[in-house]
């Protein structure tokens, strides 16, 4: 309001822009539709307290309670991961599962380069393709437009994949009218015969990132699930997909998932602009209360809010062992420097913060007491709380939660501590800049 006071022809062009999060009526609508038209329960065999009681996890019955609250979509048991030793690995596994497939194909990613990585994936898909496999793929439309622009696009489409854009960009004068440009799909989901899906923080490229190079390499954490898990990522593209295409893919999530035996619990969450307001900090949020022990965290974009800050804080104060790590460098200034205007508060309650120097830490990864995990594409910043789409996985198994911790200590030992006397030891101007661009934390 201050703004539009001040500046009124700017000010009001602005907040028709970036004022509200809008992707556009007929676009809502859409959305809305498809979510009450798909099925919940679809998503595999849900526990019920007396099996929580029985698994030994009764302890953190609340935290799916609270997962159950955003998506509608219950814990499932009968899940096993395997953490990807790294992105070039990942993408090799991610050809071979799709060179396996037998029933489809789905993917979606926010960036999808034309890259080395990325020409694998799309020669992969036209293989699949060509054995007679439904494949669909989906690429956001503000990520991914140098490869929807380019030929590599419509080879994929000649060659029989299905694919379609997330939140496709439109003509710059009809912006006020289809939405807010910076609502995002930044989901990155794999889903290959209904039984196999990746979630991580990885994006169909190269490590190199050429968009990107002085930032690079791009270190990423990825887990490839098999089980009933994968049809609760299944609903959220098939969510996707139907409020974009034409074509009924319900019955996708009406087939009976496979459970791997003596398979953990695990379950999706998908945010959104159009999925419950602060649906993701509230369960970053109930996880950090929930520790007891030691609660580990990467993350490459860090604005939080005022009460995640607090149970961040609250958890160190009560004697758990926190650690958070951030990239040294960071692919955009302005969120780097909103990041820091943090720290003072962060390390006077105790928590340590390191800095990871051996290129952009763009992992997205929580642990907590040693057993419970939760990994997928969300950051901790307001455009992953409110702004764009997002997906995540919650588990509980000891064996790939030590997995994903001892990925977190690789990343520690290639880090630098960042203490107090540094924070102290920053200029004016430093100062000022932390918490002047700090103030813009709601947009970034």
């Amino acid at each position: 309001m201050v703004v539009i006071a001040a500046l009124p022809f700017f000010g009001i062009v602005t907040y028709l822009l970036f004022g509200e999060a809008n992707l556009g009526r007929k676009r809502i609508s859409r959305m809305h539709s498809v979510v009450g038209e798909l099925a919940h329960n679809g998503a595999g065999a849900a526990l019920d307290a007396q099996q929580f009681r029985d698994s030994g996890h009764a302890t953190y019955e609340h935290l799916f309670k609270v997962g159950h609250s955003i998506s509608g979509l219950n814990p499932v048991v009968g899940n096993s991961g395997t953490l990807m030793a790294d992105s070039n690995l990942c993408i090799a596994n991610l050809v071979k599962d799709i060179d396996a497939a037998q029933q489809h194909v789905h993917l979606l990613f926010y960036i999808w380069l034309p890259d080395n990585n990325g020409r694998k994936v799309i020669e992969a898909l036209k293989r699949a393709a060509a054995r007679g496999i439904p494949v669909r793929a989906m690429a956001d439309g503000l990520g991914s437009r140098r490869l929807i622009s380019s030929g590599h696009w419509n080879d994929m489409r000649n060659a029989g994949v299905q694919v379609a854009v997330a939140l496709p960009l439109v003509n710059p004068l009809l912006r006020p009218f289809a939405g807010r440009i910076d609502l995002r799909n930044h989901r990155k989901i794999v889903v290959i015969d209904g039984y196999i899906t990746y979630c991580g923080s990885q994006n169909c490229a190269d490590p190199e990132y050429l968009v990107k190079a002085r930032f690079s390499p791009w270190v990423d954490t990825v887990i490839r699930f098999e089980g009933p898990i994968a049809t609760q990522n299944q609903y959220l593209f098939v969510c996707d997909w139907m409020s974009h295409v034409k074509e009924d893919l319900s019955h996708l999530l009406e087939q009976p998932a496979q459970a791997v035996e003596q398979g953990f619990v695990a379950q999706v969450h998908g945010t959104g602009p159009t999925v419950r307001f602060s649906a993701m900090p509230e369960m970053f949020e109930s996880i950090m209360h929930a520790a007891r022990q030691e609660l580990t965290i990467t993350t490459p974009y860090f604005v939080p809010n005022e009460s995640m800050l607090d149970a961040l804080c609250a958890a160190s104060y009560r004697g758990v062992k926190t650690t958070i790590v951030f990239p040294a460098r960071n692919d955009s200034h302005i969120v780097g420097a909103a990041s820091r205007s943090y720290y003072a508060a962060l390390l006077e309650s105790g928590i340590r913060i390191f800095e990871y120097s051996r290129g952009l830490l763009h992992s997205k990864t929580l642990t907590m007491d040693d057993d419970l995990c939760l990994i997928g594409s969300a950051n901790m910043d307001m455009r992953s709380f409110d702004l764009n789409y997002e997906n995540n996985i919650l588990l509980v198994d000891a064996t790939l939660t030590k997995a994903v911790y001892a990925r977190q200590q690789h990343y520690l030992r290639h880090a630098r501590a960042i203490t107090l006397q540094d924070v102290d030891n920053w200029g004016v101007t430093d100062r000022l800049l932390h918490n002047a661009v700090a103030m813009l934390g709601p947009v970034l």
